[in-house]
Parts: structure tokens; sequence; C-alpha cells
């Protein structure tokens, strides 16, 4: 039986309740919606093994925001968008004093446009790890964060947990925030959504190259993964569309993946909010006028 494809915790969740029924009670999991700024938050926990044989995904809080009126160019929407992601990752990352380094990973390759959400994420956020430890008089008030675009081991030679887990031995960082792009199983929630995750990352999960695990296992701190769906596997696909309760195998035997075709424009919207969001999580202090001063 071929299963239909998805990252995201919410999709795992709705597919789990089409083949065993609405009414079925999901063992191991609670889910919630809410609101914030405006945008529809769903919160996914997976609270035990049960969920997680369920799910096929590990125990933790899995949060989508559905940022339908960023797409819509709504005014406002991307101030908003950056307040929400910052306040749901906020509570996601654990109990820092305001000395506490962080380091974001940018996971992906530059030069794939569904891939690139992690190195363009990087170039969006405002690295102060050196400011505060040259400068303490200007910029003692910021947290310390790195910033590192791990690149792919195809065009850099090493495996990007290796290289994540070298640079964490050496700057010791308190906690890691991981973005990589994802997989739906509906072309509905491309670049729309953003799904935040106290479970750490698989790098490459969203382009069907699964790699060594970032997690607190792995690194040795916690790990927040920031994932957004850019690609739809077009098997998935497939059924969804044809109502098939299977997706079909497909004859030329390599898997296909279907993107926008305008992914490069949106890869860019999502990357500036989430860029932006994980800033402000990090320096609560900051507000977006101070961001676009100092990362323009």
């Amino acid at each position: 039986m071929r299963i239909r494809r998805t990252d995201l915790a919410l999709e795992a969740r709705e597919l789990w309740q089409e083949s065993a029924g609405e009414a079925t009670e999901l063992p191991g999991v609670e889910a919630g919606d809410s609101l914030r700024e405006g945008f529809p938050v769903t919160t996914v926990r997976i609270l035990d093994r049960r969920g997680e044989q369920a799910l096929g995904k590990a125990p933790g809080s899995y949060v989508t925001l559905t940022l339908d009126g960023l797409r819509r160019r709504e005014e406002g929407a991307f101030g908003r968008a950056v307040r929400a992601v910052a306040a749901k990752l906020g509570e996601l990352l654990p109990e820092l004093t305001p000395d506490a380094p962080a380091l974001v990973v940018g996971l992906g390759n530059r030069f794939i446009t569904p891939d690139a959400i992690g190195p363009k994420v990087h170039d969006h956020i405002l690295v102060t790890r050196h400011l505060v430890a040259q400068a303490p008089e200007h910029f003692g008030s910021f947290r310390p964060v790195a910033a590192l675009a791990a690149g792919v081991l195809g065009t850099t030679g090493v495996e990007s947990g290796e290289l994540v887990r070298s640079v964490c031995g050496t700057l010791r960082p308190a906690v890691v925030i991981a973005v990589d792009a994802l997989a739906s199983r509906s072309v509905e929630r491309l670049c729309r959504t953003v799904q935040l995750a106290d479970t750490g990352i698989s790098p490459g999960s969203g382009v069907g190259s699964h790699r060594h695990a970032l997690d607190r296992d792995s690194l040795g701190v916690p790990v927040i993964a920031v994932g957004v769906p850019t690609v739809v596997d077009a098997a998935t696909l497939a059924a969804d569309l044809t109502g098939a309760e299977e997706p079909p195998a497909l004859d030329r035997g390599r898997e296909m993946l279907v993107t926008p075709k305008d992914i490069d424009s949106q890869v860019d919207d999502l990357s500036k909010v989430v860029g932006y969001g994980i800033n402000l999580a990090l320096q609560p202090g900051l507000g977006l006028e101070d961001l676009e001063l100092l990362l323009s």
C-alpha cells in the first residue's frame, strides 16, 4: 500500500482520521485550533508512543500557522504574520536567559528554489554574536545569535548534520532553530503554512533526501524546527485530485514533486516572514522597524 506523503503533523492527523473515521478517537494525540494575529493556528501534540505510531512523528508539539492573508497581500499582513510566527515560536523555545546564545541553521540547497527556504531565511537573520562580544557597550542588550547556511552534501561534501554538530560543539548554543523545506499533501498549503515543532528536524525531508536528524539527542541542546511546505508528491496529489483511496504507482520509477509556478517569489516572501519572526522571538526587545533598519 502506498502512503500519502506529508511532513505536516496536522495533515498526518487528517489522513489518520480519513482512514479510521472522523468519530474514531486518535490515541495519544491532542489537537486544537486558535487564532494569532488573525491567522488560523492548529496545534497537534503527540503525547506518547501510541500517537507516534499513529502519525509517524516523534512525540512533541507541532504548531501550524496558515498565512492566507499574506498570500493575498492584505494590508498589514506581513507584520501580523511576522508577529504570529514570533509568538508561537517563543512559546516553543525553552526558558532562556537574555544572554543565552542561539544558533539558527538554514538547511537546503540555495540553487534549487523549492529547497531554498533555509538558506534564504539565513539571509534575514540578525547575527549578533560577534557584536555582543566585540562591542558590549553598544550591543550588550542583544542575545548572542549565530547563523549557519549548512548547504547540502552534493555541493559541500559534508553532511549538514555533521556540520551543525561541529558548530554546536564550538559555539555551545542554548538552543538551535533549524529551518527547512517540507512536503505537503495539498497544493492549498504550499507556501501558505509554517510548521513549528519542538522535536527537531530531518534535513532534506521536504525534497525526499532524508539525512541525519538534528534533535536534542544528536546535538545535546533543544532543537526547534521551522518548516515551510514547498512541494507536493505527484502521486499524493494525483490521489487527492481524483479521490483515489491510495496514490498510484509512477511509471517512470523516479519520484516526482510538484511546486507552484511562482515558487521563487513565494519562497522570497515566506523566508522573510520566517526570518523576521525568528529575530523577534530571539530579540523580544526589537520591533519590525528596528529589524528593517538593522538588516537593510
